[in-house]
């Protein structure tokens, strides 16, 4: 049975060796540049996500990235239009549609905030309960070792 990836990208005259070697050096020049000055993307791209899951710091660095994006912005937002021609009737005819509609937009936007931050909070709560758990287990099994190791066999 032979291995074939989950996903292959190729085409006549393309290399994607090289494709992901210059975007590498391009993320690592970046980086260099203070582009990724927030601590968690330089450190995503640094470890890669993948191989940061058989980590033990995955768990707390992922519960950070959700509490920072768990809220929806339900503040109001500027409307552009690119058209020329009707630009300012469509923006004032998008405006007023945002009226009319924002009552229901932030009623649903402010119940999906409060899913996502009890989803959240019971997440922290299940890690910091297993995280206490397991330092009692490893408290116990040391304990166990020491008193093991102190009668001989």
């Amino acid at each position: 049975m032979t291995n074939t990836p989950a996903l292959s990208i190729g085409a006549p005259g393309f290399d994607a060796e090289q494709l992901v070697a210059d975007l590498q050096a391009t993320v690592d020049r970046k980086m260099a540049d203070g582009v990724y000055a927030d601590a968690r993307v330089a450190r995503a791209e640094r470890t890669n996500l993948v191989h940061l899951r058989a980590s033990d710091d995955f768990i707390a660095f992922y519960l950070t990235c959700l509490r920072e994006a768990v809220f929806v912005d339900i503040a109001d937002f500027d409307i552009h239009e690119r058209r020329r021609v009707l630009g300012p009737l469509l923006v004032a005819f998008k405006k007023m549609i945002w009226t009319l509609l924002k009552f229901y937009t932030y009623r649903l936007w402010s119940q999906q905030n409060q899913v996502n931050g009890l989803v959240v909070t019971a997440l922290e709560g299940m890690e910091e309960q297993t995280a206490t758990k397991l330092a009692a287990l490893e408290k116990r099994m040391a304990e166990l070792e020491a008193t093991t190791s102190g009668h001989g066999p």
